[in-house]
């Protein structure tokens, strides 16, 4: 194989490849006889078919299978004998090609750009951490209180009303006839939400205990018997007992009905949960913070073929008229997401950053782990889906990067509390295209400068 520097342009090289025609003899040589031992054909014994017939029969696709696999290995040795860093798809132009001549083709190849990291001293960000007050846990635990009802029985005398809990036995008919389902022991409800069936609540209204209330209802439309659908029923109900909401007192024993120690913990709990509703966000101001920086700081060429890769990722969804109509834009945001891509990985790189297999498990354990009743279908997500691993694997290296970077430069640490938090939060999710760089984006160009596939023009 002889490799040559056809031309070299900016960030396109152009190699000259040639493979002669005695390799490529050899290998088909070396297929057709590995055909030998598997071909059979009328007249033949399986193992005993010449290979001159073989060639006359299979030649023409058997020399198309020898060239194709020439053509990834030799173009594979030819990037790594001239060093080059290869950003995207590399594309195979053939020159001359047929049996008994020598393979010539060009390879062209997109390189990325020789990146020099500036220093960070200069950087500046600030790190967000949420001060919970006593008052908005309080108002959770009223929350928590209100939503976690208790109830306790009415006096026999007492009529039933809105938000009473009403137990009860029924025996339902349609026309006069019994039906599957028609039958029900020991059937909850709340008065007012309207959950059984429609206006079957209402009248239930001012039911005392041991009465026997006839109620008229509709069957639903999706009933699972057809023929009963939106069919007029008849329930025969038994009160069982009339229950009306009691306050709950919010104590330890309350706390433990919600899976808490006790009340202190409990609160602890709350705090934790509303101070991460609000750090992803805010963790993301940051982040950009930190990515406006380095992007305005470096200034880095771009290779064409990356920029046409993005752009067709960020518009995959959009019609033609719309992809059109944000051309310039669309473009602009793949060049941001590309650029802080490499910047990121050129970073991971330079500081040996690695994210292994347990950081991965750990990452997927910590999942689990705030899905309390989902653990196995995560777990089997994960395991049925690799491709999700891998880009959870993206995710930790990427924030790996980032809390180096953080750890370089002047972070202020600063306590605000949940208003103010709201009104950041606001002020950053008002629609600006332009500087959307998304950890989607950042990471996928950082998979796409890697890869090492070749096509043919």
């Amino acid at each position: 194989m002889k490799v040559q520097v056809q031309s070299k342009k900016g960030l396109r090289t152009i190699l000259s490849v040639i493979v002669d025609k005695q390799t490529i003899q050899n290998k088909m040589e070396e297929r057709l006889e590995t055909l030998q031992k598997e071909v059979t054909l009328k007249g033949f014994r399986t193992g005993k078919v010449p290979v001159s017939v073989i060639k006359s029969q299979f030649g023409k696709s058997v020399y198309g299978e020898v060239v194709d696999k020439i053509l990834r290995e030799t173009s594979t040795k030819a990037i790594e004998q001239q060093k080059i860093k290869i950003a995207g798809q590399p594309k195979i132009d053939l020159k001359t090609f047929g049996e008994g001549k020598d393979l010539n083709y060009e390879l062209q190849i997109d390189t990325l750009p020789e990146i020099i990291l500036k220093p960070l001293k200069n950087f500046k960000a600030i790190e967000y951490k949420i001060s919970v007050d006593e008052q908005t846990i309080k108002s959770k635990l009223d929350e928590l209180s209100k939503s976690h009802k208790q109830y306790e029985d009415k006096k026999d005398s007492e009529a039933a009303k809105t938000g009473d809990q009403i137990t009860f036995d029924y025996s339902a008919t349609v026309d006069g006839k019994k039906f599957e389902g028609s039958e029900g022991k020991g059937v909850q409800i709340e008065l007012g939400k309207d959950l059984f069936l429609k206006d079957f609540d209402n009248q239930l209204l001012n039911t005392k205990k041991n009465e026997i209330k006839i109620v008229n209802a509709i069957l639903p439309a999706n009933h699972p018997k057809k023929e009963l659908a939106n069919k007029k029923a008849k329930f025969e109900c038994k009160i069982l007992s009339v229950k009306q909401p009691k306050q709950n007192k919010v104590d330890d024993n309350f706390a433990k009905t919600l899976g808490a120690k006790d009340l202190l913990d409990l609160k602890k709990i709350i705090e934790s949960q509303i101070s991460s509703q609000y750090s992803q966000a805010l963790n993301s101001i940051t982040k950009k913070e930190i990515l406006d920086q380095l992007e305005k700081t470096h200034k880095i060429d771009l290779p064409e073929n990356l920029i046409k890769q993005e752009v067709s990722i960020i518009t995959q969804n959009l019609k033609n008229e719309e992809k059109e109509k944000n051309k310039l834009n669309n473009e602009k945001i793949a060049k941001s997401r590309i650029k802080l891509g490499l910047l990121l990985n050129e970073y991971g790189e330079k500081n040996s950053l690695k994210v292994t297999d347990d950081e991965v498990k750990a990452e997927i354990q910590k999942q689990i782990k705030g899905m309390p009743g989902q653990e196995k279908m995560v777990f089997e997500y994960y395991q049925k889906n690799p491709n999700a691993a891998q880009n959870l694997k993206g995710s930790i290296y990427e924030e790996k990067i980032l809390n180096l970077i953080k750890s370089k430069i002047k972070l202020e640490t600063k306590k605000i509390k949940i208003k103010e938090a709201e009104k950041i939060i606001s002020e950053f999710n008002k629609p600006n295209l332009t500087t959307n760089k998304s950890k989607k984006g950042s990471a996928s160009i950082s998979n796409q400068a890697k890869s090492k596939k070749i096509s043919k023009k």
